[in-house]
């Protein structure tokens, strides 16, 4: 079994053959996909889809949502999780984070405002004894110092992409770390020896469809401009980036699909339930 732990099935991409993209991806043997959301009013359609398709689901604010969002989006965050504290498929506070990537993001006020974002939803977290997924883009040690402010022990760093050090530190906090499209590209030399250099018991797998697609579906700016078309990723890819990695690792697959697994089940625990 494969657990896609990171895909926008409720991203508009899907909104032309969403049930068939999910059909194809359990048909590859994707039995669980976690679709964190992104923003409020998002937050309806990931549930409804969760509950659709026998998936999970997580409920948050992504960092690049943040400059609209509003003081009112916290609280109705909070009520969301209340209210949904029975339902098994809900595993995670999330997408939240930071990204220090975007230049519209790092100015001294948004990068405040994501911060202030951030630590507020690693409270709600902690109030409703919930894992955290987590958006990082240039800004690992500052989300590390945020858990250690909170005790927040367990989730998931999405599309990790740090050094060694700040890995085994998320490690060290009970989190595991999402790999990836980007595994796929051989240039992407630092993220390869990483995975390789971890153990097994720290990597999850991810899609983060429809974006970050592997290299078999990515166009060049320079082929697009010719009028190629960006290939859309989902759920489908997850055993295929799967294969790179184990390949990368020297396991069989089955050794691959089992300790990813194992290692989702156990820093996103509702998944058992779910």
């Amino acid at each position: 079994m494969w657990i896609d732990t990171h895909c926008h099935l409720d991203a508009a991409e899907f909104d032309a053959d969403r049930d068939a993209v999910r059909q194809a991806a359990r048909a590859a043997g994707v039995q669980r996909c976690v679709i964190p959301a992104v923003h409020r009013p998002h937050w309806g359609a990931v549930v409804a889809l969760a509950q659709r398709h026998g998936d999970a689901y997580a409920l948050g604010i992504h960092p690049l949502y943040v400059p609209q969002a509003q003081e009112a989006d916290l609280q109705a965050l909070d009520a969301a999780l209340a209210q949904h504290r029975d339902d098994p498929r809900l595993v995670a506070v999330g997408e939240m984070g930071l990204d220090f990537f975007v230049p519209a993001l790092c100015t001294p006020a948004m990068r405040e405002r994501q911060w202030a974002f951030y630590l507020a939803q690693l409270q709600l977290a902690q109030k409703h004894r919930l894992p955290v997924i987590l958006h990082v883009r240039r800004s690992a040690d500052l989300l590390l110092k945020g858990l250690r402010q909170y005790g927040v022990g367990s989730g998931i760093a999405h599309a990790f992409n740090g050094s060694v050090q700040q890995a085994r530190l998320f490690l060290d906090m009970g989190f595991a770390l999402g790999f990836g499209g980007t595994l796929t590209f051989e240039r992407a030399l630092q993220l390869r020896r990483l995975a390789v250099q971890l153990p097994l018991s720290a990597l999850v797998l991810e899609t983060d469809a429809p974006d970050i697609p592997p290299h078999w579906l990515y166009k060049t700016a320079e082929q697009r401009a010719q009028g190629l078309i960006q290939g859309r990723n989902s759920p489908e890819q997850l055993p295929r980036i799967a294969q790179v990695l184990a390949d990368l690792r020297g396991l069989g697959l089955t050794e691959l699909a089992e300790a990813s697994t194992r290692n989702a089940l156990r820093v996103l625990p509702q998944l058992a339930a779910a």
